[in-house]
């Protein structure tokens, strides 16, 4: 079976099972530098067949589909469909859209799994950034340390040895109680 066989084969499959198109299968929506994979209800049979009524129109793509593989934080802060809004700037937003970012982000966590964050790139010594070819994302010349200090706008990171090392402390604390 040729690639682009297996391809149409795996679309259709995709939208047989799902009821989804590919595009919306695979859409990670990005909200305050945290990314979401906003397919619900994907392991739920498909819905019986059923034959569209002549007076019923196609449905139309929902304006959300604009946020798909962006950052939409200042769009959602807003509530926004405009392009020049689909960004991750938000400064300059007001008390009332940070609320509203908050909220957003508050539902994206009760709703969606958390898939990955988006790190945002520091200055390089030289006070320059590049953007990699064919993304928005900024690289630096030279990566952050490890160890940083957390501050309000920007959590340390922290590996999975230290969690491990951190849980173990503290089922032997609680082992002890």
């Amino acid at each position: 079976m040729a690639v682009a066989e297996l391809w149409e084969t795996l679309k259709q499959a995709i939208l047989a099972y799902t009821g989804l198109s590919p595009t919306a299968f695979f859409t990670a929506v990005a909200v305050a530098a945290a990314l979401y994979h906003v397919v619900s209800g994907i392991f739920a049979p498909p819905p019986p067949p059923r034959q569209r009524p002549r007076e019923e129109p196609e449905a139309e793509p929902l304006p959300y589909a604009l946020f798909a593989g962006k950052d939409a934080s200042r769009a959602l802060a807003k509530m926004s469909f405009e392009p020049q809004d689909l960004n991750g700037d938000t400064s300059g937003l007001g008390p009332f859209e940070l609320d509203a970012l908050q909220d957003w982000e508050y539902k994206f966590m009760s709703k969606y799994v958390k898939v990955g964050t988006i790190k945002k790139a520091a200055p390089a010594e030289d006070g320059t950034t590049s953007t990699s070819p064919g993304t928005n994302e900024t690289v630096t010349a030279e990566a952050e340390t490890e160890k940083a200090p957390a501050t309000e706008h920007k959590p340390r990171e922290v590996s999975s040895e230290e969690v491990k090392e951190k849980e173990a402390t503290a089922d032997a604390v609680s082992a002890e109680s």
